[in-house]
């Protein structure tokens, strides 16, 4: 009499980790990879599977989310509290004695571009501006003017 594959088949399956294949989940239960193979199929074991780690991966990538939302909430708190300090400090201190202050805003107001997405530096290049001046630099070159190629001879 032919052994029968318990009903927990997949979730010993699912287990498995990388590892899984369904001749570990035939060793494990003591009959043939083709009775395993076969369940799986009217089971729909792969399917099962694709849907399990979809879910598992957007649960995952949702957590992930959360934390650096939590993080940069904490972050910016913390960046508002030394801003506040820092604050406090211009308002009591002669000019010439609050160097600090102004180096604490300074930092504070780049943390937070940093944290909002945006360029810690306001040096950040426009896009239109770069794109100009290497537009205007290549049609120079191809005319012959430039690094010293008088005929253009190096754009060929």
């Amino acid at each position: 009499m032919a052994k029968k594959i318990p009903t927990d088949a997949f979730d010993f399956y699912l287990g498995l980790g990388p590892q899984r294949s369904y001749t570990a989940v035939a060793a494990n239960y003591g009959v043939s990879k083709r009775a395993v193979t076969s369940l799986a199929g009217r089971e729909q074991w792969q399917e099962r599977l694709s849907t399990i780690e979809r879910a598992a991966r957007e649960k995952s990538d949702t957590k992930a989310v959360e934390t650096l939302e939590e993080m940069n909430t904490k972050h910016l708190k913390a960046l508002s509290f030394v801003l506040g300090k820092a604050i406090e400090a211009l308002r009591s201190l002669p000019l010439d004695k609050a160097i600090d202050a102004v180096r604490a805003v300074e930092m504070v107001l780049k943390q937070e571009r940093i944290s909002r997405g945006e360029p810690g530096e306001r040096t950040a290049l426009d896009l239109a501006e770069v794109v100009k001046r290497e537009s205007e630099r290549w049609l120079i070159n191809a005319k012959g003017g430039g690094d010293g190629a008088a005929d253009g001879e190096a754009y060929r």
